[in-house]
């Protein structure tokens, strides 16, 4: 070996460890919420519309609180449609979506517990 081989091979050793302990190690810090998100066990979190963690109805939704749920969301959509039917399906609720015609549409359901819409057709 040449007299400069062996220092520039510590000091590329030294370097290559201090990189890998600057960039991989702070990477699994940051995936636990410190820093940037993301990583192995990082879930992101639904936030309602203020920008806060939406929570869970204490209780489950009624069939008139779904109805409701389901004539927002349509009437968003398409002023012209309307709710039909709402009937309890377990642990969902049914719903009909209706045309001017009086013809169904579609069938959605919505979750008892988290009120979440569900396309069933």
């Amino acid at each position: 070996m040449t007299r400069l081989t062996k220092p520039i091979l510590t000091a590329s050793l030294i370097l290559a460890i201090a990189l890998l302990i600057n960039f991989v190690g702070l990477d699994i810090a940051n995936a636990c919420g410190w820093g940037q998100g993301g990583g192995q066990g990082y879930v992101p979190q639904r936030r309602d519309s203020n920008g806060f963690l939406a929570q869970k109805p204490a209780a489950a939704l009624t069939e008139e609180q779904a109805r409701d749920i389901v004539t927002k969301y349509v009437k968003r959509l398409n002023p012209n449609l309307e709710v039909g039917k709402v009937k309890d399906n377990g642990s969902f609720y049914e719903a009909e979506i209706i045309a001017e015609d009086n013809e169904v549409i579609q069938l959605v359901g919505i979750d008892k517990q988290s009120g979440r819409l569900i396309v069933l057709n």
